[in-house]
């Protein structure tokens, strides 16, 4: 509960552990410095769990690692910041000191991976002489296409237009010296810069130049600069691999590739026959239409493929494998047998792929066809050669499945290349351009198939020269490398190739490749110490251990990198996973692929920002998986241009959309210049223009240039709202075309709001829409920008367009009409009134155009920020209010449940949500345990949220409740204020507000009850704090269910005003006669009264129960003492133990001279519950009453027995018998037709034919209540010694019926020496009952024996009360085997699981013939329940006392314990801890949600636990 958490989660974020957790593919994203806090979750609770991670404690220890150190994980140490035994925040934490991806993992004895994940912790990125914060979310990235550039002396001057169009950032493709193709991705040598930079420089440009002309331009323009890495390929011509064939995937070292070689050869030879025209068909060389494309496909099908004979190169030598096996066989040398499943043959692929090289197993084929066969040769040699024959058919078959499959893909490619109207039209088939490109980069003459597969199955060194060119795999796995084995890439002709490069082979690790690994490392830091960050290319083909190996070089070098990449893995889940091992920054994401404005805007929502209204942060966030990062292009440099996709009317619009996206936003060099083509990275030869500010020079561009100057205005406006916090997105679809997106301050609730015509298409008319409604007024239009010119083709500016042959331009005559902080009324796109009693300006469209784009400011007005300021100022006049209410009053205030509240005014149900439920309380923690989970899922859409934005009838209902009570009025009046003040504020900012007041004032409300309470619980951590909470929400004065009263007391302690009485759970036991039961009362006055301070309640409800007395025995049912029923024998022994609780921790025992009002005087008289009437007696001299009552035996039938009493209890069942057996100091009683300890069921079921008996009897002497016994007689000893208790034992009739005399300490001793005999089942007793052995009887004397033998827990309620009758040794062996057998994750079994009476789910709804379970007769029969769950664990911890190991790990494993109790605390809906839960903790729907003794208990554990660790 956060409002329970202390200081030390003030800082970081909380991630819970639980076993079996892998968070591999989830992005936990974080900035430098942050924290993460493990804590581990109930599934882990048991666990002695050790967390790993390789985040380095330092930056420097970072560095220093480097990429050699492939493992650095360091173990966290658990710290427990919790007080007074709480250790319910043990937590581990790790403080990131660098940027980076960092793996967390964790482990327990016996499973060394239960979970794992990443973090991903974000680059600092600094600009200007001032080192300025450049945040992820503001960065505005142009790619240049470095070629481009030209000479590096003239590179600033054209870079200077990326600058003048307000980017501040750059991205450079590589810079490295190009292979021959001049592709900017086909890198010839990565450790020399491209020549043509140098070209007429007086000086060579060198890597140190470079370093200095990005650090000039991150401070003088505070642009910061990026470079592609490109780690997957390298040229074909690239001369360092002469050397080097072993760094690529050559038929040498990679020979599965042979087959695939041959058949590219076989369509390469006959693609250069079709394109020098000896085919009739083919006149020229070209290929026309669908029709030369079925030729062409049936010639390669049918005479071009199969006399390859593919298949042999994946088949068996029939003759030579049949000769091997009769060899084997003539000459006795058999293998051994082996089972008949494993000994099937099959194919063994030859490593060489050579023709027929493939072999059979003959161990198996011996096994499977001469022993199988009883070692007749004969049928199983023809049996092996029909089989072997098979297995070559099925070869043959599927490599000509596999041929005919690829060759579709062959077709494909030939069809887009040469007749598809968006495809390159390459033309004539010629060597160059054949029909695919070629699979191999091959570099000796061709010739014919069979000469080229001679030469690489006999020519190692000619073998090693034929290397595997790269390209990318359509839905292949990125996780795989698709040139590896089993993956059949290149035969299937599944690749989609670059014909200028060639695949990289690294192996998995640097000493596989020693001189490619060094390389590359050695290229990667170079371009690290240069630039500011890396663009991985091609990400996704690229082997993931290699990229990892590379950025860890690379941040060793530059720590704060920044790191984006192309990633198409068609999975979420697996770009998670390579944005995690690489700790990739952003992905790049782009706006071209949307197909309709709907989609844009879906994107722009999808890629950044959070939502609009969204609830502040916790103060101790959860730590909440996230999308990674986006780099959000609206066109990048690998694809077409805007205007050649949509049209040149949506250029702007599109644009404009992406830099409202809250996230880095991104856009190629050309595209802001209108470039109407692609600038092809291959082909084109152009440099880009240089600046002139004011020139109209196409060689030269200026400010009027495309759209430079919307650009800069857009890319500002960009940086402006993420540095300024504008945080916050909503998309608002207008109308088909034009789309509306928000960006809000949540701090300061102004807005800016851009809305935008898009135009997918030429020929859209001005889209109408309806007038936009925005709260808050419109003080400016920032921004507006219309097209001059409407009503034209695209077409018509392509056609005009003047391609300029040496450099890059644009179209320069698409006029657009940019204008910035207009005022409104001077506005030509929008028109708008203000409408007073709403603050509400309604917008409206006016000259908005397809292309037109408008941004305006929304500013709250006055008013509004001052209804905001006072609603979230709770102030003193509050503080001053809640201090005067008693924890009494709290209950009412905070939780109350609907039956409660009826009793105080039936006009209010609990508040039903529409669409949802009924709130748990009436109270203030009734919605605010809701909006606490609402708040940290930000769950926005909840049903709760919808009603506070559609109305004020929550709001309402909250504070008129409190209004109509007298003790809460003024409380009431001043929620109604704040209410009314939060009514007033924009609809959409309601449920924010309304939470952040809401919290704000439970966390005072809180801290005021923890206030009253007892240093225990004002010291305690935050689990101690929480279950005290339980002690205000079912301690309360209510109607129908009120104490008895109580003579005045001039030793009262706390004085309050009223009387409430505790009530057993909530809801099932919240009022009337059902709410006061004296057991559960004194088994949870200590925890929830006494420990927590609440001492006069305490002595209320004793003194008021006592007065009730009647038989010796105090109710089990109060009903306010008119009609109390007393059918429990243990509750008076509770009550006693409550009254020597009250005086310890008191310290004093005044208590004991309290008088009391006697209700009834006698046990047959009526109740007397007038005060004139009622008879004063000192509480000690009822204790007395109990003890002599106990001594004299107790015979009674219960009054009015009956149905009307009990419709379940047959009449043997209301005889009650309690007696004393002073030889023994034993207690006995009950029978085998009731039940009058705390298991209490009866039957109820006629169908089951168990109504009236009872499941759980236990009559005889019951062990806890023996425990008490022994307690209280002890106690009285030394209370009586001292002088404050006036008698000395009990008087009882002896065997020989005269009166005899027992003091307390004889009693006690008694008790002692008989308890062991009476209640140990040592290891060699020979009882026919005994079911297990070195336990303790859970009773003795039952009418059934074999009860007594049952393993129960109630055993360890009696070691806590009375630990002298235990030896240490028995009693830890019993505890032991209790935990082994009884423990579940919450609570503790009922009944041994071994035992033939075990049901461990109760549900109280079955009736049926069962009769151990219906109408739920076993409630007591094995579900687990808590209250004894506390006095198990005290019972350890006293049993291991004196061992210091022992001890050790009794204290370790109850901490690990009440991690997974806090948790169910924590997500209880009514903050409690349940009765009980079903078997392995599961939920149980008939179980009390909140229970006084659950919460008790665990409070007394903690106080134990608090005074072992003291």
């Amino acid at each position: 509960m956060d409002w329970a958490q202390e200081s030390v989660f003030s800082s970081g974020c909380i991630l819970k552990l639980e076993d079996g957790q892998d968070n591999d593919d989830k992005i936990f994203r974080l900035k430098n410095g942050q924290k993460v806090h493990f804590v581990l979750g109930t599934s882990l609770a048991y666990k002695e769990v050790t967390v790993y991670t390789d985040s380095p404690e330092s930056a420097q220890q970072q560095q220093q690692q480097g990429s050699n150190d492939s493992s650095n994980f360091r173990a966290l140490q658990w710290r427990n910041p919790g007080k007074i035994g709480d250790k319910s925040s043990v937590l581990a934490t790790v403080e990131f000191t660098t940027a980076g991806s960092f793996r967390y993992y964790f482990s327990y004895e016996g499973n060394e991976k239960a979970g794992c994940g990443y973090f991903l912790i974000e680059p600092t990125l600094l600009v200007g002489n001032d080192n300025e914060v450049l945040p992820l979310d503001a960065v505005s990235m142009q790619t240049v296409m470095s070629k481009s550039l030209g000479k590096f002396s003239s590179w600033e001057s054209r870079l200077q237009v990326s600058r003048e169009s307000g980017y501040n950032a750059l991205h450079f493709t590589p810079i490295q010296m190009l292979g021959g193709s001049n592709s900017s991705y086909s890198i010839g040598d990565q450790l020399s810069l491209n020549p043509k930079f140098s070209e007429g420089e007086k000086e060579k440009l060198n890597m140190d130049k470079m370093a200095n002309f990005t650090e000039k331009l991150r401070k003088e323009w505070k642009m910061i600069s990026l470079v592609d890495v490109v780690w997957n390929h390298t040229s074909n011509d690239s001369e360092w691999l002469k050397a080097n064939q072993d760094c690529t995937y050559n038929l040498q070292n990679s020979p599965h590739l042979r087959p695939a070689y041959i058949l590219d050869r076989a369509i390469f030879y006959f693609s250069v026959m079709v394109g020098q025209g000896t085919l009739a068909r083919f006149p020229g060389g070209l290929v026309k239409d669908e029709g030369d494309l079925k030729v062409i496909k049936d010639l390669l099908l049918r005479t071009v493929i199969p006399p390859l004979m593919l298949w042999q190169f994946f088949q068996c030598d029939l003759d030579a494998e049949l000769a091997k096996y009769k060899n084997i066989i003539e000459s006795k040398n058999l293998p051994a047998k082996c089972d008949s499943k494993d000994c099937v043959i099959g194919i063994v692929q030859d490593p060489e792929y050579k023709r027929f090289g493939c072999t059979i197993d003959m161990d198996k084929a011996v096994n499977q066809f001469y022993f199988a066969y009883d070692c007749d040769f004969e049928k199983g040699f023809q049996a092996l050669e029909k089989t072997v024959q098979w297995l070559n058919d099925s070869q043959r078959s599927t490599v000509e499945d596999d041929t005919a499959a690829g060759l579709e893909s062959t077709i494909s490619t030939l069809k887009y290349e040469r007749l598809d109207p968006n495809g390159p039209k390459l033309g004539k088939l010629t060597k160059e351009h054949p029909i695919v490109t070629k699979y191999f980069h091959h570099t000796y003459p061709d010739t014919i198939v069979e000469t080229d597969e001679k030469m690489i199955m006999n020519d190692p060194n000619k073998a090693k020269d034929i290397m595997a060119k790269n390209g990318w795999v359509m839905n292949h796995n990125a996780l795989e490398n698709f040139a590896h084995l089993p993956h059949m890439v290149y035969f299937k002709r599944q690749l989609i190739c670059w014909g200028d490069s060639v695949k990289l082979r690294y192996g998995e690790k640097p000493e596989d490749c020693p001189y490619l690994w060094a390389k590359m490392k050695d290229y990667t830091e170079r371009m690290a110490r240069a630039f500011h960050g890396l663009r991985i290319d091609n990400c996704h083909s690229t082997p993931i251990h290699v990229a990892e190996y590379m950025l860890k070089a690379a941040r060793a070098v530059r720590p704060d990198l920044y790191v984006f990449a192309e990633l198409f893995t068609g999975s979420e889940q697996v770009d998670n996973l390579f944005v995690n091992r690489l700790g990739v920054n952003s992905l790049v994401r782009e706006c071209l692929n949307a197909w309709n404005s709907h989609e844009e805007g879906r994107l722009i929502y999808l890629y950044g920002g959070e939502p609009i209204a969204s609830f502040n942060k916790s103060s101790i966030p959860i730590l909440r998986s996230g999308r990674a990062h986006a780099i959000f292009y609206d066109v990048t440099h690998d694809n077409e241009s805007m205007m050649g996709k949509r049209s040149i009317y949506d250029v702007i619009p599109s644009s404009a959309l992406v830099t409202m996206s809250c996230c880095a936003v991104g856009s190629n060099r050309g595209h802001d210049e209108l470039v109407p083509e692609h600038i092809h990275v291959v082909h084109d030869d152009r440099l880009y223009r240089e600046w002139k500010g004011s020139s109209d020079s196409a060689d030269f561009a200026g400010i009027g240039s495309g759209m430079i100057k919307v650009k800069k205005c857009l890319n500002d406006w960009h940086h402006q709202l993420a540095v300024r916090g504008f945080s916050q997105v909503f998309v608002d679809q207008r109308s088909e075309d034009v789309v509306a997106v928000t960006r809000h301050n949540p701090d300061t609730h102004f807005s800016y709001i851009m809305v935008a015509h898009t135009s997918f298409a030429d020929g859209k008319p001005q889209s109408a829409c309806e007038p936009l409604r925005v709260e808050g007024k419109i003080n400016k239009v920032v921004m507006e920008v219309r097209p001059s010119v409407t009503g034209k083709a695209t077409k018509h500016f392509v056609d005009s367009f003047a391609k300029n042959a040496h450099v890059i331009n644009g179209v320069d005559n698409f006029g657009l009409e940019l204008n910035t902080n207009v005022e409104v009324p001077e506005s030509k796109c929008i028109s708008v009134t203000y409408e007073e009693e709403n603050r509400t300006s309604i917008v409206n469209l006016t000259d908005f155009t397809p292309g037109s784009v408008v941004m305006f400011e929304v500013e709250p007005t006055d008013d509004i920020k001052s209804f905001i300021k006072r609603v979230c100022d709770i102030g003193a006049d509050f503080d001053k209010i809640v201090k005067k209410l008693s924890l009494n009053t709290m209950n009412y205030v905070l939780f109350c449940c609907e039956q409660e509240q009826k009793t105080f005014n039936s006009s209010f149900d609990c508040f039903q949500v529409p669409d949802w439920r009924n709130l748990t309380y009436c109270g203030l923690m009734g919605v605010a345990l809701p909006m606490q989970t609402i708040k940290s899922k930000n769950d926005l859409g909840h049903a709760i949220c919808n009603n506070l934005r559609q109305g004020d009838w929550l709001l309402r209902y909250m504070s008129s409740r409190l209004e109509r009570y007298d003790d809460t009025s003024l409380l009431g009046d001043w929620l109604d204020i704040k209410f009314r003040l939060l009514s007033k504020i924009p609809r959409f900012l309601v449920p924010t507000y309304f939470e952040r007041l809401i919290g704000g004032i439970i966390h005072r409300m809180l801290n005021a009850c923890w206030k009253k309470m007892s240093p225990f619980v004002q010291d305690g951590g935050p689990f101690v704090r929480a279950l005290s909470l339980a002690s205000v929400a079912l301690c309360s004065d209510v109607k129908g269910a009120k104490l008895p009263q109580v003579p005045d007391d001039k030793l009262k302690v706390n004085k309050v005003d009223k009387m409430p009485s505790l009530a057993a759970g909530l809801p099932h036991f919240a009022t009337g006669h059902m709410r006061c039961w004296g057991r559960d009362t004194f088994i949870s006055m200590r925890g929830l009264l006494l420990l927590t301070g609440r001492m006069h309640e305490a002595r209320q409800i004793i003194l008021s129960f006592a007065g009730a007395l009647r038989h010796g025995l105090i109710p089990n049912l109060l009903s306010e003492g008119k009609n109390p029923r007393y059918n429990c024998r243990d509750a008076v022994w509770f009550w006693l133990q409550s009254i020597q609780d009250y005086c310890n921790i008191e310290g004093s025992y005044d208590l004991l001279n309290a008088e009391v009002f006697r209700i009834y005087p006698n046990d047959s008289s009526p109740p007397q519950l007038t005060v004139t009437t009622a008879k004063k007696t000192p509480l000690s001299e009822m204790m007395q009453v109990a003890l002599n009552m106990h001594a004299d035996d107790i015979i009674f039938t219960e009054r009015d027995a009956g149905e009307k009493l009990d419709r379940n209890m047959s009449e043997k069942g209301f005889e009650v018998r309690v007696s004393t057996d002073f030889a023994t100091g034993l207690i006995s009683g009950g029978n085998e037709h009731n039940c009058g300890t705390w298991m209490d069921k009866m039957g109820e079921s006629d169908r089951a034919a168990n109504k009236g008996q009872p499941a759980t009897p236990r009559n005889g002497a019951a062990i806890e209540i023996m425990a008490l016994c022994m307690s209280t007689t002890r106690w009285l000893h030394d209370v009586r010694k001292e002088g404050h208790f006036p008698y000395e034992g009990v008087k009882y009739r002896n065997l020989k019926n005269k009166m005899a005399k027992c003091t307390w300490k004889e009693w006690g001793d008694r008790i002692k020496k008989s308890f062991r005999k009476s209640f140990y089942v040592p290891v060699d007793d020979p009882s026919e009952h005994v079911h297990k052995r070195g336990i303790y009887k859970d009773t003795h004397g039952a009418s059934k024996p074999w009860c007594d033998y049952q393993l129960r827990p109630n055993f360890a309620v009696a070691m806590v009360y009375a630990p002298e009758l235990f030896k240490t040794e028995e009693a830890w062996g019993a505890l032991e085997l209790a935990h082994e057998k009884l423990l579940g994750p919450l609570g503790i079994k009922t009944l041994d699981p071994d035992d033939m009476q075990y049901r461990g789910d109760y549900d109280n709804s079955i009736d049926n013939e069962d009769e151990a379970v219906s109408k739920g007769f076993n409630y007591h029969q094995g579900p687990e329940w808590l209250w004894p769950v506390g006095f198990f664990l005290r019972a350890k911890l006293y049993f291991a006392r004196n061992n210091p190991e022992r001890l050790k790990k009794t204290v370790e494993f109850i901490q690990s314990y009440l991690v997974g109790v806090q948790q169910a605390l924590d997500s209880s809906d009514w903050l409690g801890l349940p009765e009980l839960t079903n078997s392995e903790g599961k939920f149980c729907k008939d179980s009390c949600p909140i229970q006084a003794w659950s919460h008790s208990s665990f409070l007394e554990l903690m106080y134990d636990l608090g005074k072992v660790e003291q």
